[in-house]
């Protein structure tokens, strides 16, 4: 007797005794020819009833590891939670408050609207700084990782800006454009401009090449090689950079309205430190803290959601 396996489905001719020439599908398990129609027809099904079981059980593995992924996060942040307020009620220092009292610092300033108002004055330049960078740094990235020349011009300003401590530049800024809205603008334009730049330019030059040699092998122009294989293979990088260069720009924007001009939030902080309203004010640290990291985990969530693996971002 042959016998036939195969762990892909592969074909398998059936003798013509019984079968009448049919076309038998075999899965992992091994399938005689000559055996009955009425046996191949009952293991079939037990195949579909275990391949059903498995993709049920998939899905159940699936929600338990998210379900524990969760749940140490939320041990986590309760450990962090639990040992603010012992640091508080300790007291480590009369400036720093409890985690409760903060809690209820941060819902008295959302209940009076105080929070509101100041998130309205903050994301202002951050929104005008992110979105001015975040066109202009993907496009000087791209720049930079097609053209050796532009590269050698570029790169070592960026670097330069990545390594500048961005507190010495605050008082430069302030003197050259005031204390005004552009000053703010510029600021987070420098704190964000290197990763966005960088990233897009990384991921410009990471390219994998046999989808350009194959680009070639069809004779496709720079044009399309350009628009076709490379920026869509570097679109996870540079959504990246996208990502993080949003993270920096909130450290700009604080920076800016602690050393510049006091507004928003930075104003808050400014007021209620010198008050010694140490809860409102740690209430307000928290907020910008808080609004960051759900802002740069919904772009990194939808990140993971447009691009494969092997696309991402770090």
């Amino acid at each position: 007797m042959h016998r036939a396996t195969g762990a892909a489905r592969a074909p398998c001719l059936s003798s013509p005794e019984g079968f009448q020439g049919a076309l038998i599908f075999c899965d992992s398990a091994s399938i005689r020819v000559g055996e009955p129609t009425s046996n191949l027809k009952l293991r079939a099904g037990q195949l579909s009833a275990k391949q059903r079981e498995k993709g049920v059980r998939m899905p159940i593995v699936l929600r338990r590891y998210v379900n524990q992924r969760f749940l140490w996060r939320l041990v986590s942040l309760c450990l962090v939670f639990g040992a603010w307020e012992l640091a508080g009620r300790k007291p480590i220092s009369i400036a720093f408050p409890t985690f409760s009292s903060t809690m209820l610092a941060l819902a008295d300033l959302i209940k009076e609207g105080t929070l509101s108002s100041a998130y309205a004055v903050t994301l202002q330049p951050l929104a005008i700084g992110v979105l001015i960078i975040g066109i202009l740094g993907v496009v000087c990235g791209i720049a930079m990782g097609l053209s050796r020349t532009f590269e050698w011009f570029t790169l070592p300003v960026f670097i330069i800006v990545q390594s500048a401590p961005m507190a010495a530049l605050i008082p430069l800024i302030t003197f050259l454009y005031g204390i005004g809205l552009a000053a703010k603008v510029l600021a987070v334009v420098l704190m964000a401009a290197p990763v966005i730049v960088l990233n897009s330019y990384k991921g410009i030059r990471n390219v994998n090449p046999s989808l350009i040699q194959m680009s070639r092998s069809f004779l496709g122009n720079r044009q399309q090689e350009i628009a076709k294989i490379i920026i869509p293979d570097a679109s996870g990088l540079i959504f990246a950079g996208l990502r993080l260069g949003v993270a920096s720009g909130f450290i700009g924007v604080v920076l800016a309205e602690l050393l510049i001009t006091p507004t928003g939030i930075g104003d808050l902080i400014t007021y209620y430190r010198a008050i010694a309203e140490y809860p409102s004010m740690f209430a307000s640290i928290t907020s910008i803290i808080v609004f960051a990291t759900v802002t740069v985990s919904l772009l990194q969530w939808l990140e993971n959601i447009l691009f494969r693996p092997e696309r991402r971002g770090s």
